[in-house]
């Protein structure tokens, strides 16, 4: 058929539903439809002539007269057949952070929450009394018998860096045994369930203090051991620290001596030199420059020369004195700005960044690699380390705590803790290492 055949079909096809007669179409050269025939334009659309089951040629309008009548969103989802592209999910440590949720919501059938100083912490609790009737057999023949001396004072349980009350899970049950009392762990803030608060906006309610303890400072996780020593109507109980935790049961001793009846460390945090022999060595150093002094003493007396060297050395040792004293205080200065600097660094949208890049890159590598066998992490211990990350703010709670360590300012105005370990008085055993 002829390219004015296939007009003349239009203009009745036209004709026939009272539309107005289509325009002669103009012939665009090098441009052909799949049978062959040249592509013709009506306007800004262009009309495509497909051959039906009939033999009868039928126009079309192509995409361009739809998308001269749309907007370009629209017609993207005439495209994708109304369906949105879907975002890709940002994962931490392979947890999705797109529905992060409260921590009431991720809490296990045992879990208990409590407000202590503003802030809700999670902890779990386990009572020797209510756990004999379900112990399966295979358990009870690997506890003590009945004839093993009970400890008898309730213990509570204090995690390292990065962990939770689930490090605990396999022996708060076996320890609640043991000691024939309950057996206690809570999770520290910015670990675990406990919430989130901020701390430059944290004042709990009811409460007098200008200056409102810093939650994720070590004294919080002091003050909090001691309330939950209250909590279980004791007067006593024993300390269990693994890692950093340690450094909390040390110092809840120091802070009340009177309410800790023993302390178990393992692992723990703390440099501890060998006292005995640094006090040693100091006292022959201070004899020998007491020899060495009256020595030259006698010496300069009858010596004019050396008594004028003399004087000048000592005036030397003043000036020196003075010039290490002002490089100390500018340093103190430089590291007080230096602390300032960092502590708005992390605590800025640059800084959880850089917390959730760190988590995410050596997150899952570092706890493997904590393991004395990593063959023994299975898919649950891994769920379990990494719930956390699935708390509204586990970010910005890390953050805070890095920056409470760097402005420790009642641990600093202490003594090093490694030089008191020898005023500790209650019992209490060391383990230098752990496997988890």
């Amino acid at each position: 058929m002829s390219i004015c055949g296939v007009y003349r079909q239009q203009l009745v096809l036209f004709g026939s539903c009272c539309c107005p007669p289509p325009q002669p179409p103009k012939l665009l050269p090098h441009r052909k439809t799949p049978h062959g025939l040249p592509l013709q334009t009506c306007g800004k659309s262009q009309l495509a002539l497909i051959h039906d089951a009939s033999s009868k040629f039928v126009p079309r309008a192509t995409a361009s007269a739809a998308s001269s009548s749309s907007s370009p969103t629209e017609y993207s989802e005439q495209l994708l057949g109304g369906v949105k592209p879907k975002q890709k999910k940002q994962r931490i440590a392979g947890v999705d952070q797109d529905d992060l949720q409260d921590p009431k919501l991720l809490a296990d059938p045992e879990s208990c929450f409590c407000e202590f100083k503003g802030v809700q912490i999670h902890y779990k609790i386990f009572d020797a009394e209510s756990l004999a009737p379900n112990l399966s057999e295979e358990v009870a023949t690997t506890q003590v018998s009945d004839t093993t001396e009970r400890a008898g004072f309730p213990m509570i349980l204090l995690h390292g860096f990065g962990a939770s009350v689930f490090s605990w899970n396999r022996v708060m049950k076996p320890l609640a045994q043991v000691t024939g009392s309950k057996v206690l762990a809570f999770d520290r803030p910015a670990f675990g369930l406990t919430s989130w608060v901020d701390p430059t906006n944290h004042s709990p309610a009811g409460s007098a203090d200008a200056r409102p303890l810093n939650p994720y400072s070590i004294m919080f996780s002091v003050m909090a051991s001691l309330y939950f020593i209250d909590f279980l109507a004791a007067e006593k109980a024993i300390l269990v620290g693994h890692s950093a935790g340690s450094l909390v049961a040390v110092d809840t001793y120091f802070e009340a001596p009177e309410r800790v009846a023993a302390m178990v460390l393992v692992a723990p945090a703390i440099l501890a030199p060998l006292l005995k022999q640094d006090f040693s060595k100091d006292n022959q150093r201070g004899k020998n420059n007491k020899k060495q002094e009256e020595h030259s003493n006698s010496d300069s007396h009858w010596n004019p020369i050396l008594r004028l060297f003399s004087m000048l050395s000592k005036l030397t040792k003043h000036i020196a004195q003075a010039i290490m004293n002002m490089l100390k205080g500018m340093g103190d200065m430089i590291n007080y700005v230096y602390k300032k600097a960092l502590s708005a660094l992390l605590r800025s949208a640059i800084g959880v960044m850089l917390v959730r890049m760190i988590i995410d890159k050596f997150g899952i590598a570092v706890f493997r690699n904590s393991w004395y066998d990593s063959n023994q992490v299975t898919d649950y211990v891994l769920q379990g380390y990494t719930k956390p990350l699935r708390v509204r703010g586990w970010d910005k709670a890390l953050a805070e705590y890095t920056v409470a360590m760097l402005s420790d300012s009642s641990s600093q105005s202490k003594p090093q803790l490694s030089k008191r370990l020898g005023e500790i008085s209650c019992p209490g055993h060391w383990f230098k290492s752990s496997c988890l």
